[in-house]
């Protein structure tokens, strides 16, 4: 307890399955939290959830739209004075069919929230960090963002574009003593697989045989890499791709 006592933590699809978890670790360990998603319903919702673990905020925005990125930046600064810690976590998967399928509109849609909006969250959060003159941010990729697999292709591509948005924001912030590192869990037991499943007409446990722990991760196991990130333990880490994937790399 306490690893992040008084730091200001910012989580983007804070009301989605791995967002939710790590607010709530975050807040066990001490942060205060500024939950970020699309949809207010669901921030309300895990708001409530949330609050009797510690102070949470909410602010709705779209994370490809400039504006909205803004705001929730100045939001968390107004309130908070800083921000310590930003993980930068919303995306979705896209529509599942093979590459000659996917249409330009499928593909822009992925781009947009997965790489247009690590972007923007990257470009006005490391902003307030290197003023600060510290912070920590983490980037959500996936093994998808280390290897390649069929029928996701723009998923596949916004993925490996956060690795090398986070290797360029690492070294550009390194100087401010500013980290930045992505992480690249395997399938997690969330709905976003539950709609890969759907899409590839397959199950967990047909998908979990090609995991050597023979399972999907759940969301504590992400938000526990994401604290030890988050955390000052982790201070001359910058720069690098975690995996968290069962041993899927080790393949």
């Amino acid at each position: 307890m306490g690893r992040l006592t008084d730091k200001i933590a910012v989580i983007t699809g804070g009301a989605g399955g791995i967002g939710k978890v790590t607010a709530e670790t975050f807040l066990r360990e001490g942060a205060k939290v500024v939950l970020v998603d699309l949809s207010q319903e669901a921030l309300d919702k895990t708001k409530a959830d949330l609050d009797a673990h510690g102070e949470v905020i909410v602010v709705q925005a779209d994370v490809s739209k400039e504006t909205d990125v803004q705001n929730y930046v100045n939001q968390a600064v107004e309130r908070f004075g800083k921000i310590d810690i930003f993980f930068n976590n919303a995306g979705i998967e896209g529509k599942v069919a093979p590459l000659v399928d996917q249409k330009p509109e499928d593909f822009d849609k992925v781009i947009s929230v997965n790489v247009r909006g690590i972007f923007l969250g990257l470009k006005y959060v490391l902003g307030v960090m290197t003023k600060q003159g510290s912070g920590s941010v983490i980037n959500t990729s996936s093994v998808a963002g280390l290897s390649g697999s069929p029928n996701v292709a723009p998923y596949i591509t916004s993925k490996h574009a956060v690795v090398g948005l986070t290797k360029a924001a690492a070294v550009e912030s390194a100087g401010s003593n500013v980290r930045v590192n992505s992480i690249h869990p395997s399938p997690v037991n969330t709905r976003m697989m539950r709609s890969l499943e759907a899409g590839l007409h397959t199950t967990e446990e047909a998908l979990a045989k090609s995991i050597p722990l023979q399972r999907y991760a759940e969301a504590k196991d992400i938000a526990n890499l994401v604290l030890f990130l988050a955390s000052d333990e982790s201070s001359f880490i910058t720069g690098v791709q975690y995996r968290v994937d069962g041993g899927m790399g080790a393949l």
